[in-house]
């Protein structure tokens, strides 16, 4: 863990690379030393149907969901979550500046006792990961 989960506005696909967001946030996310590498997932889901506001079509969202596993701190998810909020706005800030959009983010904690896993990714990152 964790998963990031991405939901945006379509009207934001001129405007934004979002495998690049992907990554950037993959990588905040691996810079908090919070979360194991090979848990990290992130993924964005594209909205096609959405209304916003006054329902003006120009205005545009991306909501951040980020689920981890128990164990951490309210002092360290804080912390973490402060990093991936800063690496989106910065990641984000041309098209901030450009156009309105709401931009949320969320962590929240997984229930370990309702969510099994099976994970073989580690068996092929090589030592240490």
């Amino acid at each position: 863990m964790p998963h990031f989960s991405i939901e945006y506005s379509a009207n934001l696909d001129d405007d934004l690379d979002m495998t690049a967001f992907c990554d950037c946030l993959r990588r905040a996310g691996i810079e908090t030393g919070v979360f194991p590498l090979a848990g990290i997932r992130v993924r964005a889901l594209r909205c096609d149907s959405y209304s916003i506001a006054d329902g003006d079509p120009h205005h545009g969202f991306i909501d951040i969901s980020v689920r981890l596993g128990r164990g951490r701190s309210d002092e360290v998810k804080k912390s973490a979550t402060e990093h991936i909020f800063a690496a989106a706005r910065g990641f984000l800030a041309p098209v901030l500046e450009k156009r309105p959009i709401g931009l949320s983010l969320e962590m929240r904690e997984i229930d370990p006792d309702l969510s099994p896993k099976h994970n073989t990714i580690r068996d092929h990152l090589g030592p240490g990961s």
